[in-house]
């Protein structure tokens, strides 16, 4: 699709507020900073496109599996209907779900990957979401490149009941296969990355990074807070506290992201039936 080779521009408007300090800030400058808060470096959330644009080589990102998109096996109504939730939704963003995949560069050095848009739904993991993500690490293995997968998300696609939770299986039993293959999988945690997405797929990279201060965990503070009835530490569930005790091999600033992503594909290149990848 022509969208996935552009690098996007902020909204018209000259200035912005920033969600974490409350600055007003002058777009131009967070969009050359990457979508950063020039005042304290709040990572602002990116759609796929422009995810796609700031990490992976200008004109290189190749979409697979365009064609896949969400039903309503339920006829689930809540406010709207799921079917008309979803019209809007690809209306809204241009995706046809909160996934995409494909083939792609970063710094020349091919890999595959799987960028989600937190835009559609939250990112909540759906039977399309689970099915593109799987055929990811499918395809990764076929073509014999590592995979990159930037997950953010807000929980299961309720509206899709048990065959939302059954992703999680299927997503794991991905990651698992093409792990025995060979392949490299670096898992890239954007903020927030919750729930089904980090209970299953998104925490079983061989590496596991984050950008700073994203929220990550499997459901919120203040229902842990609540079931637990006791104080949570503080920063809880940020990727600061996560790397201090383990889940998390290292923290990258998204100026730094290319770079770092591009240097531990050199160092951590994937072996598939004792070869490495082509």
């Amino acid at each position: 699709m022509p969208w996935m080779n552009k690098r996007r521009s902020i909204p018209d408007g000259l200035w912005m507020k920033c969600d974490a300090c409350g600055a007003m800030v002058y777009k131009r400058e967070v969009e050359q900073g990457l979508w950063v808060c020039p005042k304290c470096q709040h990572h602002f959330s990116l759609s796929a496109p422009l995810r796609i644009g700031v990490v992976f080589d200008l004109g290189s990102f190749a979409e697979a599996d365009a064609d896949i998109a969400p039903t309503d096996p339920l006829g689930f109504v809540d406010r709207i209907p799921y079917a008309q939730r979803l019209q809007e939704m690809q209306q809204e963003t241009g995706l046809k779900e909160a996934v995409v995949i494909g083939r792609a560069k970063i710094e020349g050095r091919d890999t595959y990957a799987a960028v989600m848009d937190s835009r559609f739904i939250m990112a909540s993991m759906g039977s399309a979401v689970g099915e593109k993500i799987t055929r990811a690490f499918e395809h990764a293995g076929e073509l014999r490149l590592p995979l990159i997968i930037f997950a953010a998300s807000g929980g299961a696609r309720m509206q899709e009941g048990c065959l939302s939770l059954m992703q999680m299986i299927k997503t794991s039993a991905a990651a698992r296969r093409y792990r025995d293959r060979g392949g490299l999988y670096v898992a890239v945690l954007t903020n927030p990355t919750y729930a089904g997405v980090m209970a299953s797929f998104a925490s079983l990279g061989d590496i596991v990074v984050a950008e700073p201060k994203a929220l990550i965990g499997f459901t919120g503070a203040r229902v842990i807070q609540q079931t637990l009835k006791a104080e949570l530490p503080p920063g809880f569930q940020t990727a600061e506290f996560m790397l201090e005790h383990g889940l998390l091999d290292r923290i990258i600033h998204r100026k730094d992201l290319r770079r770092e992503l591009a240097m531990l594909l050199d160092y951590c290149k994937p072996v598939f039936d004792g070869e490495p990848a082509a």
